[in-house]
C-alpha cells in the first residue's frame, strides 16, 4: 500500500496535494474582533475550493465537537481549539503552523 491509498485510508476522502505542499503553508490563528470578545480558531491558506472547505471545516468541527464556519476561504471553528487543529492538520498531511501568540 502507498503513501497516498495508507492516508485516505486514515483520513477518509480528504488529502493534501501533494503537488503544491512544498509552496503552501496553512496558519492556525486566534481572532476576537467583531465578535463580542469570544475567540474564534482561523484556519488560512488552505488552496482547496468551497466544496471541499465546507467537507474539511465539518470534518475539524466533528472532531472539535464544537460549531464553526467557512467564510471567504477561511475557516472559523469556535473556541481556541489552535492545538486540536493543527494536530489533526498535520494528520491529514497538511503543513500546518500555529500562528499568533
Amino acid at each position: 500500500m502507498n503513501i497516498d491509498a495508507k492516508r485516505k485510508a486514515a483520513a477518509g476522502t480528504l488529502v493534501a496535494p501533494l503537488a503544491e505542499q512544498g509552496k503552501l503553508m496553512v496558519r492556525v490563528g486566534r481572532e476576537t474582533s467583531g465578535r463580542g470578545g469570544k475567540g474564534v480558531s482561523v484556519i488560512t491558506g488552505l488552496p482547496l475550493p468551497q466544496a471541499q472547505l465546507e467537507e474539511l471545516a465539518k470534518q475539524l468541527k466533528k472532531r472539535c465537537g464544537c460549531g464553526g464556519t467557512v467564510r471567504n476561504g477561511v475557516i472559523e471553528i469556535q473556541g481556541d481549539q489552535r492545538d486540536l487543529l493543527v494536530a489533526e492538520l498535520i494528520r491529514l498531511g497538511y503543513p500546518a503552523k500555529r500562528s499568533g501568540g
